[in-house]
């Protein structure tokens, strides 16, 4: 077929169309608002173009990327209600042109178009793989597919679906390796209980032992004392990992030999719905990290425009420069045979980067100017908070705990303690941006008013946060992302812990950010999404992202952009960037 041709056909078929309905009613004279709107916008500047079907219908919310040949940046608009599409200004040279997740459409894709400013590219026509609405499973399309639309195409119900999300890594690692697999009813048990049930939990050499908080459902790591056989390495069993029963368990098991047996069979797909309207008006750059198996943690940004990140499995803390693409690492400091890892990292108002180490259990901070590293092993560690005036708070032992930033390397210990009732320690921990509340996010919400020195511990609907991460919003609620697909808000004015559930099924939210226009921010781990949700008119825009394996445990919002821009450090290795247009 002539696609060119099909094109002018439909393109003729819809004229002729809209002039019937003129004639009638008159209805097409004045567009619609949003029509209007995106006609109003300021053009971008950069190469346009329309994207169509095999008649010439204009495609909605499809995403079209260009890659740079110079240094792999790629940047993904979509398409608006006419099919149009339109890129930024982008540094001219040699691009591949695709489009990222056709689904039900054929792949696309051009290795070489040149750029050169407000370049015009040649309409895309995409020809379906199929007229049904359930795509068959075939090799092309199943990499291309959400773990969350995986679930919900796979048979079974929503407490099997649902104690498999808690169950297998849901808010650690993905879930493709576990769809792709074929196992028996047997080799399956001993897989969910190698991973959830009953662990065997290494002591490793150096004497640091990994042990399990029931009371958080994460894992730690502490030093064994000596003449306790610390200088060889052993397993210690612990049972109930995750919080999973042993009947979840076997629910789970029977499920996935079901699905996942060696005779299972991936049925038709049906697809979720692309973007529409607002969520169409954005741009997304992802940032290729110059490395293999880089896990990033968490991002955040200096007031130069630099994004910082962490890697979560190696030595390195590093420095992205979005306008080059240029990538700078710096090796930090390890413990001899304590395997290396960083987690979490800020930026403090003089410059400081700050970061913690996973396995050391400890706080650093890194000097940009003069390239040195301080560095305190005090089990100060994970997710702690950086307050307005440098403090730095966390939760651990059954307190919140501030620490000096003056003598923390020196002493290693809080100048101050809050006691808990309930809680002995929280996942998530931050400070307000006008540095009068502390917030965690555990089993519960826990607040402290910094002024008075009051502390909440304050439930869930649900009964269980997850353990998320969060922030202030800039009227003092408390935001977090919950593993168990909400959002968590905490409001100390009425002391209820509420919750908000996205549009799209089967995800998770590690953390939670928000804005200067109290908009919240959130990844939505399995989903492929970023969300921004508005409170006050309960309105959810959810981004669609190119690369299906998106995900996202930490986040930072750029308050100097207008409107906010949205970065996060992805899992698989790259530093993402969402720019929305309105």
């Amino acid at each position: 077929m002539d696609h060119r041709r099909a094109g002018s056909a439909g393109k003729l078929y819809l004229m002729i169309a809209m002039g019937l309905v003129t004639a009638l009613g008159g209805v097409f004279l004045a567009p619609s608002p949003r029509v209007q709107a995106q006609g109003n916008q300021k053009p971008l500047g950069g190469p346009s173009g329309v994207v169509q079907d095999a008649r010439g219908f204009p495609l909605e919310g499809m995403m079209v990327q260009l890659i740079s040949q110079k240094n792999s940046i790629r940047t993904t608009v979509y398409t608006n209600e006419l099919g149009k599409y339109e890129f930024p200004r982008l540094e001219s040279g040699d691009y591949t042109l695709r489009i990222p997740r056709p689904l039900e459409y054929r792949h696309y894709q051009v290795d070489s178009v040149r750029i050169d400013g407000a370049t015009h590219l040649e309409d895309i026509t995409l020809e379906r793989t199929t007229n049904s609405e359930f795509l068959p499973p075939t090799p092309d399309l199943l990499p291309q597919l959400t773990e969350a639309e995986w679930l919900a195409n796979l048979p079974g119900t929503g407490q099997e679906k649902k104690i498999f999300i808690n169950s297998c890594g849901g808010s650690c690692h993905g879930f493709q390796n576990q769809f792709r697999a074929r196992f028996s009813e047997q080799d399956w048990r001993k897989i969910v209980r190698r991973m959830n049930y009953q662990e065997r939990i290494l002591v490793q050499p150096n004497g640091i032992e990994v042990f399990y908080e029931p009371e958080t459902k994460h894992f730690g790591y502490r030093a064994r004392s000596k003449g306790d056989g610390s200088g060889s390495a052993g397993y210690a069993e612990t049972a109930g990992a995750r919080g999973v029963t042993a009947e979840d368990s076997e629910l789970l098991v029977k499920w996935l030999a079901r699905v996942r047996g060696p005779d299972g069979e991936d049925p038709p797909m049906k697809v979720f719905a692309r973007p529409h309207g607002t969520a169409t008006r954005a741009i997304v750059t992802e940032y290729e990290l110059p490395w293999l198996a880089a896990v990033v943690h968490d991002v955040t940004g200096d007031k130069d425009g630099n994004i910082w990140f962490t890697i979560n499995r190696s030595p390195f803390i590093g420095k992205l420069e979005p306008k080059t693409g240029k990538v700078t690492s710096y090796r930090t400091p390890t413990r001899e045979g304590i395997h290396p890892g960083e987690h979490w990292i800020r930026v403090d108002k003089n410059g400081m980067v700050w970061f913690s180490d996973t396995w050391s259990r400890s706080l650093g901070r890194f000097d940009p100017h003069t390239e040195k590293f301080d560095i305190v092993y005090t089990g100060l560690h994970g997710n702690v908070a950086l307050a307005p005036d440098g403090s730095i708070w966390r939760t651990d032992d059954g307190k919140i705990k501030k620490y000096d930033p003056a003598n923390v390397f020196e002493t290693g210990k809080p100048v101050k303690q809050y006691p808990l009732k309930k809680m002995t320690s929280t996942y998530g921990n931050f400070v307000s941006r006008d540095g009068n509340f502390f917030g965690g996010v555990g089993r519960e919400v826990v607040f402290l008013d910094i002024r008075t020195g009051e502390v909440k511990e304050v439930p869930v609907q649900s009964g269980d946060a997850g353990n998320g991460r969060g922030d202030f919003d800039w009227e003092g609620n408390i935001w977090a992302g919950s593993k168990h697909g909400m959002l968590v808000k905490y409001d100390h004015k009425t002391n209820i812990a509420s919750e908000y559930a996205p549009p799209t099924p089967y995800i998770n939210f590690y953390s939670a950010t928000t804005d200067k226009n109290g908009e919240v921010w959130a990844g939505e781990m399995h989903g492929g999404r970023v969300a921004r949700f508005n409170p006050h008119r309960g309105q959810w825009i959810e981004y669609q992202l190119p690369s299906v394996w998106s995900f996202d445990y930490s986040s930072w919002v750029d308050n100097s952009t207008n409107p906010v821009s949205y970065w996060y450090g992805d899992y698989y290795g790259y530093i993402v960037h969402v720019q929305p247009l309105e």
